[in-house]
């Protein structure tokens, strides 16, 4: 017992001890807005109840059996499946072009980085809001152009087979940009030597591109990979700025029906959490999966 001790105190007065220190604060803050939230959140998918506490009932599972059931739940799924397998490749291979263009740092390049990083750093409501006045039907300054040149009046935000379409494209308008910055710092990571030595070889810009710069940058392409599809996934507030889920639900992603079932339709909190928790298992699968492939192609 007392080498244990004796052990235990030593170990205590290496110099991890500072380093654990050191993390305690971001521990505690995992612990108290991620862990606990995590296990409150199932205890309350298996509730009836609203806003407050007070009329809780427990009905165990009824809630997840409703949402299989509850076609706009359903709707919404698809919704969200068809946003993030459009947006994300799409917003993917944007970033990846723009960054092989601007990888050099001459004055132009830099500059155009910086715009094109712009609407990231904005809010996404005020985004929302930005585009919602762009495309509206009577004052909308891309519904006049389109007017000009003798297309008639469209309703952007308001025709069921085009308004997922525009929500798309402002969404990858907004975020290309990040893409673009990630993916252009791991190509100035690429060490030189790689292209002086294919150059000797006579491989060409294209080959050297598929050859050297899109396999040393897998990492942090698997990367963006893995946060720009849980953003999709995620995605609420373009949507609810933009459409509200309208038309006829045609844009109601799965984060926005949680919100309407919780805060605006009947106030249905534990159903809402219910929902929220499918979501959470369709991240943690899709990000399990992600990992896997991430790690085979360091190797």
């Amino acid at each position: 017992m007392g080498n244990k001790w004796k052990n235990l105190r030593s170990y205590w007065n290496k110099p991890q001890r500072a380093a654990y220190l050191f993390l305690l604060p971001a521990a505690i803050l995992i612990l108290v807005f991620n862990i606990i939230p995590l296990f409150a959140s199932f205890f309350i998918s298996m509730l009836d109840m609203g806003i407050s506490l007070n009329s809780a009932k427990f009905i165990g599972l009824d809630n997840f059996k409703e949402a299989l059931t509850d076609r706009r739940f359903i709707n919404s799924l698809i919704v969200t499946i068809k946003f993030t397998v459009i947006e994300v490749p799409i917003q993917m291979v944007l970033g990846l072009v723009l960054s092989a263009m601007l990888t050099k740092n001459t004055f132009t390049n830099k500059l155009f980085r910086s715009i094109y990083f712009i609407p990231i750093v904005c809010s996404a409501t005020a985004i929302g809001i930005m585009w919602q006045i762009i495309l509206h039907s009577n004052v909308g300054l891309i519904t006049y152009w389109v007017k000009l040149l003798g297309f008639g009046k469209v309703n952007f935000l308001n025709t069921p087979g085009l308004t997922l379409g525009v929500v798309i494209f402002v969404s990858v308008w907004r975020t290309f940009g990040i893409s673009t910055i990630i993916l252009i710092s791991a190509m100035q990571n690429v060490p030189g030597d790689y292209y002086e030595a294919a150059d000797i070889d006579g491989a060409g810009r294209i080959r050297q591109f598929f050859s050297i710069t899109l396999p040393s940058i897998m990492p942090s392409f698997w990367f963006l990979l893995m946060t720009r599809v849980i953003g999709s996934l995620q995605v609420f507030d373009l949507v609810f700025t933009l459409t509200d889920g309208g038309p006829n639900y045609t844009t109601e992603t799965l984060v926005t029906y949680v919100y309407n079932r919780a805060f605006d339709v009947g106030n249905r909190m534990g159903y809402a959490t219910a929902m929220s928790e499918f979501l959470f298992l369709i991240i943690m699968v899709i990000t399990l999966i992600q990992y896997r492939i991430m790690k085979k192609t360091e190797y």
